[in-house]
């Protein structure tokens, strides 16, 4: 393993800023080499390049592109187990959950790779011109979805490789024909630069312009504020806390051409147990939220940190198979320092609020370590205070118990905007879940039935977002082949001669990609 810690701009190797270290998550000692932040003029010079290279990357062939993606795919695998061992040295996560994400975002990529392929992205349509038309002719009309230019993408801290410089962002926005500049997360900088190094790699392969892709380093915030105001760039994919993406979010807001931030940034994820099966295995779904609460240490964004149920031996049995499985867990490592004190301050002013009981905790661990903990309180009190409503990032989740499917109702309308919402349903449950369907439909992106959050498809049909502050915009999603959407934009030719047309528009279709004409599919 032979890292720089420089950044890449344009395949070549920068940096002239700041210098500092990742951090073992593990043991809180820093890990060589240094890295350097990229300076003023490296951010402009990777925006003008990413700006230089836009027209070109995006009117290559679906084909080209795709066999890119695929490209980088490959250059990922051939890192080989160097991507793995210098990531848990850096997150603190173990080599089966690494493996598996290093899988996804192989996977990504590819899944990209088949959208080009299959050409529906483009949305191309036609309505063919009706010069007869009375009182008025139609004139010619074609639509087809371009990039919408350079995109800035910054690393999440909690999925140093799906989410991060090559992750989901990443992949949709190049598939769009979008170059993209990434920001990577201060935390697993040497996992970026191996990752970053393969998707140059993959440019340089498949002879593309240079700035179609860069890497940039920082420590802290600076780098990201110039990259989201610079002119060039057209939108921005985001992960992480609602502080940092809402603060994004009004940076690009006031720009002198706002441009659009999406960002993931906090759920909650309320988990609705209903009455026929909590009586039916109230024990086995407990422990079942036990396994769902602790992956990942509780840092997924899909974590189960809201259980709703009614009063009742259900319940009880819930809560007491909960405890037992909850009492037998180690703490584990968790991201960074800062998250752990987020935590543990989490934990705390729950442990603090009158109306709130622990029910249950893991076991105690290190200095860097989060311990589960499990708590309750009644709706009537979560209803009072907003602060019960709040994130917890970590293994900490609260059960509010409820009198009443009413109730439960009521704390659902009181809720911000979520990912995903879980219904623990029998057949005897279908009237409950029916009255609460309009409600959550509301709420959240993704409604799933006797299962949790966490473990996000990578699908056609997944949609990982949801109403603010769940994201910034919950017309999007961040996962899936949908999440192409964000970087494109639709551009209409009116009258254009057919030798002058984009091939997906031109008469003889010679990419034979699906059409609509005149709102019908093309046969």
């Amino acid at each position: 393993m032979n890292l720089t810690g420089r950044s890449i701009i344009g395949g070549q190797a920068a940096g002239k800023g700041e210098s500092f270290r990742a951090v073992e998550a593990a043991t809180g000692r820093p890990i060589d080499p240094v890295f350097h932040a990229a300076s003023t003029d490296e951010v402009e010079r990777a925006c003008a390049l990413a700006d230089d290279a836009f027209d070109t990357f995006r009117e290559i062939t679906p084909e080209r592109r795709a066999a890119f993606l695929d490209t980088i795919a490959q250059a990922i695998l051939d890192i080989g187990d160097d991507l793995i061992v210098r990531c848990m040295a850096e997150s603190g996560l173990p080599r089966p959950r690494l493996e598996g994400e290093r899988g996804r975002t192989v996977g990504q990529l590819r899944l990209f790779a088949g959208v080009l392929r299959e050409g529906s992205y483009l949305s191309a349509r036609i309505d063919p011109a009706l010069p007869d038309r009375k009182p008025l002719p139609r004139p010619d009309l074609r639509l087809r979805a371009i990039g919408v230019g350079p995109v800035a993408v910054f690393g999440a801290s909690n999925f140093p490789l799906a989410f991060s410089v090559a992750g989901g962002d990443t992949a949709s926005a190049l598939a769009a024909g979008c170059p993209v500049v990434a920001k990577a997360h201060p935390a697993h900088p040497g996992t970026s630069e191996l990752v970053g190094r393969a998707i140059a790699k993959a440019v340089a392969a498949c002879d593309l312009p240079e700035g179609v892709f860069s890497l940039l380093f920082d420590n802290g915030i600076e780098v990201g504020k110039r990259l989201v105001s610079d002119p060039r760039i057209a939108a921005v994919g985001f992960t992480g806390s609602r502080t940092g993406g809402t603060a994004l979010m009004k940076l690009a807001a006031s720009r002198p051409v706002p441009i659009p931030v999406y960002a993931e940034m906090s759920s909650i994820n309320p988990v609705i147990l209903l009455s026929s099966a909590l009586e039916a295995r109230g024990a086995e779904i407990g422990k079942a939220f036990v396994g769902a609460l602790i992956l990942g240490s509780g840092q997924f964004c899909t974590n189960p940190g809201l259980i709703l149920a009614i009063e009742g031996q259900g319940l009880d049995a819930f809560l007491a198979g909960a405890a037992k499985a909850l009492e037998g867990v180690a703490a584990q490592t968790m991201l960074t320092p800062g998250i752990h004190k987020a935590y543990c301050a989490g934990v705390a002013a729950l442990e603090s609020n009158a109306a709130v009981t622990r029910i249950a905790q893991g076991q105690p661990g290190g200095e860097t370590q989060g311990r589960a903990t499990l708590f309750a309180t009644d709706a009537g009190s979560f209803l009072a205070d907003h602060k019960l409503a709040e994130e917890v990032f970590g293994a900490a989740s609260l059960v509010v118990r409820c009198r009443d499917l009413s109730e439960i109702r009521a704390v659902l309308g009181k809720l911000e905007g979520q990912l995903t919402a879980a219904l623990h349903m029998d057949e005897g449950d279908h009237d409950a879940a029916r009255t609460l369907l309009p409600v959550l439909e509301r709420k959240v992106g993704r409604i799933l039935v006797n299962g949790f959050g966490t473990g996000v498809e990578v699908g056609h049909a997944m949609v990982h977002g949801g109403p603010y502050p769940a994201t910034s915009d919950g017309r999007t999603t961040s996962v899936g082949s949908l999440a192409i959407d964000r970087f494109l934009r639709p551009v209409c030719y009116q009258d254009l001669p057919d030798a002058l047309l984009p091939p997906e528009l031109r008469q003889a279709n010679p990419l034979n990609v699906p059409r609509t004409i005149d709102g019908r599919k093309d046969a």
